[in-house]
């Protein structure tokens, strides 16, 4: 209702119908919050407590059982509300599928009067076309891109993959500028390099910057939970680092991170490790002065 002041809204988007694997990452937000008690508040290596920190887990967005569009646009309205009731609130999304982020940042650039960037850390490039079996977790860039939401010199993509898109999608996201930093680049430059690359691109001209994390992005050994294992991904410690980074930046005034499916997780090492991906942007975000 808006009355209480918030600082952070956990707020848990459970679609996974529209995943183009066969994914349970409708159950994350519920998995999540069965392991909030098993973490401290406190970060050692950033000396940050987050329990100064006013936060609130706010549910999940209501899904509809069959009708997806129906689904992506109760997200975009849902979070409109929320954004209405609590202007100052950052919000700490949870998926889901990599569909959601279409119409979550939506939702995100009517709480400002301007352009919007994006940085993306995740294997894909998810971009495929919209015809071909419509709204899916492949396709919320371009859906962003083609409604005229977010233009693509203003979107940084880290971690994209070999052999996981292909070459007509490669020169898709070229035509729209969108920038794009590859897992070998993340080896051989470094995460600090490119995230710092990243925001550049994502804050120039732009009044906000929306932080959308996909978990595939990792390599298969510290992520067996992802419906889209790859090899040679990038370590926890390089993600934590960029979401860190990405936390200090003022201009990052959104948050999701999607694609881990509990039931294929074996003792929820993906999801606590989500968590842990969660916790450091926060330690970044107490970092703001």
């Amino acid at each position: 209702d808006g009355e209480e002041p918030i600082d952070i809204g956990f707020i848990g988007i459970p679609l996974s119908k529209t995943s183009i694997s066969i994914s349970g990452a409708s159950m994350t937000p519920n998995a999540l919050r069965e392991l909030f008690a098993n973490v401290t508040t406190y970060s050692i290596d950033h000396d940050v407590d987050l329990q100064e920190l006013q936060a609130r887990d706010m549910g999940d967005i209501q899904m509809h059982v069959t009708d997806l569009q129906r689904c992506h646009a109760n997200i975009e309205q849902g979070l409109t509300n929320v954004y209405e009731a609590l202007p100052d609130l950052f919000p700490i999304i949870t998926g889901g599928d990599h569909s959601i982020t279409c119409p979550s940042v939506k939702a995100f650039k009517k709480r400002f009067s301007g352009k919007v960037g994006i940085v993306q850390i995740d294997s894909h490039m998810d971009v495929r076309n919209l015809e071909d079996g419509g709204p899916s977790n492949g396709t919320p860039i371009r859906g962003l891109i083609e409604s005229g939401t977010v233009d693509g010199r203003h979107i940084a993509q880290i971690g994209i993959h070999s052999f996981a898109n292909s070459k007509p999608y490669r020169e898709y996201a070229l035509s729209k500028g969108i920038t794009q930093f590859t897992a070998r680049q993340v080896f051989q430059e470094g995460i600090e390099h490119l995230v710092e690359k990243a925001m550049e691109v994502a804050g120039n001209g732009t009044d906000a910057i929306y932080v959308t994390v996909d978990m595939d992005v990792l390599d298969q050994a510290y992520a067996p939970g992802v419906p889209a294992m790859v090899p040679a991904g990038m370590t926890s410690w390089q993600l934590f680092d960029a979401v860190f980074m990405l936390g200090q930046n003022p201009k990052v005034k959104g948050f999701d991170i999607v694609c881990v499916d509990p039931m294929q997780d074996p003792r929820r090492a993906t999801v606590r490790t989500t968590l842990y991906v969660i916790l450091s942007f926060l330690a970044g975000y107490m970092k703001r002065s």
